[in-house]
């Protein structure tokens, strides 16, 4: 007790790295990237301030500088240049993620792990992530269309492939494609526990995913549901998931932080485009403190039990980890 304990003794600069309990490193960071199709030349997105869409023309040299920071992987999400009902633009192999994943791997070869992100909303002219007849999306007819495009991309060179569709049975439907094609070593990093979430709709734009009719909460979660969750990861890891994914981060600590504790899986959070661009947006306007604000989320979500965090950020954290 007081005056014996001073727990103000160890607050002091000197000693706070010492006592440090979770620490941030940019080897938990991971960073998406858009490759647009249809652009030549970096076109930055309006409700992400300072983040670029990028050119086939350029994502290896985009990937290289990413590396170059010493951030161990990317997530990449493609614009292509035509869309059709079934996404079939997701699949081929001289299609914009497959071309962006060959020339990021002849650039940077193996100093970069190349994640690629499956899902059908930015390939389909309706915007969903299945198949739909009417307005039904349809789950078991698109599970195939999902092993088709995690083929696809371990072809091209991918390292991990993960899908974020929320469909019941997506991630046994891929790793049986995957082994059924000589993949057996490909992981496979599932969005788990992806939420019907309002934070996402700037990434609506930076990837030309926005729907034509209806919302998605016929597949993604019930923001209120916690116990749901769990019971999802639990079916992803039966089904072959090596790594599990929590979307959005911040809103969700508790979720991370029950799936850490139940399961012991690797166990990654995506700090969404919402979440960047709220920070943006305050800090733009002298009300936050930007590298502040950044750090204290991250580490939130590390202090939650993420091992790995997807966020918009990673270039600039990074940047500032290094100058450290």
């Amino acid at each position: 007790m007081f005056p014996t304990t001073r727990m103000r003794r160890l607050r002091s600069s000197k000693f706070r790295p010492l006592i440090s309990e979770t620490t941030l490193e940019v080897k938990d960071l991971i960073c998406p990237v858009f490759v647009d199709e249809t652009i030549t030349k970096p076109m930055e997105i309006n409700s992400m301030p300072g983040y670029f869409r990028q050119p086939l023309s350029m994502i290896a040299d985009e990937a290289a500088s990413i590396s170059e920071l010493g951030i161990p992987a990317i997530i990449l999400f493609g614009i292509p240049e035509k869309k059709d009902e079934t996404g079939s633009h997701a699949y081929g192999d001289n299609d914009v993620v497959q071309k962006a994943i060959r020339a990021i791997k002849n650039k940077v070869g193996e100093d970069l792990v190349v994640i690629t992100d499956l899902c059908l909303d930015e390939y389909t002219s309706h915007g969903h992530c299945g198949l739909v007849l009417g307005t039904e999306i349809l789950n078991d007819p698109t599970l195939p269309i999902y092993g088709k495009i995690a083929v696809s991309h371990a072809r091209a060179g991918a390292d991990i492939v993960a899908p974020s569709g929320m469909m019941d049975g997506m991630v046994g439907a891929i790793r049986k494609a995957l082994d059924d094609n000589d993949f057996q070593d490909i992981p496979i990093m599932s969005y788990a526990a992806k939420y019907c979430s309002a934070f996402y709709g700037p990434f609506r734009e930076a990837a030309c995913s926005g729907f034509t009719f209806g919302d998605r909460s016929t597949y993604q979660m019930d923001p209120a549901n916690t116990n749901e969750a769990l019971r999802e990861v639990e079916l992803d890891i039966e089904e072959g998931a090596d790594i599990i994914m929590v979307k959005p981060a911040l809103p969700y600590l508790d979720i991370i932080y029950r799936i850490k504790k139940k399961f012991m899986m690797p166990t990654a959070a995506y700090h969404v485009s919402g979440e960047y661009s709220m920070i943006k947006a305050a800090a733009s306007n002298g009300w936050l403190d930007e590298k502040k604000v950044v750090q204290e989320s991250l580490i939130s979500i590390k202090r939650a039990g993420a091992d790995m965090i997807l966020t918009y950020f990673a270039k600039d954290v990074a940047s500032e980890l290094k100058s450290r």
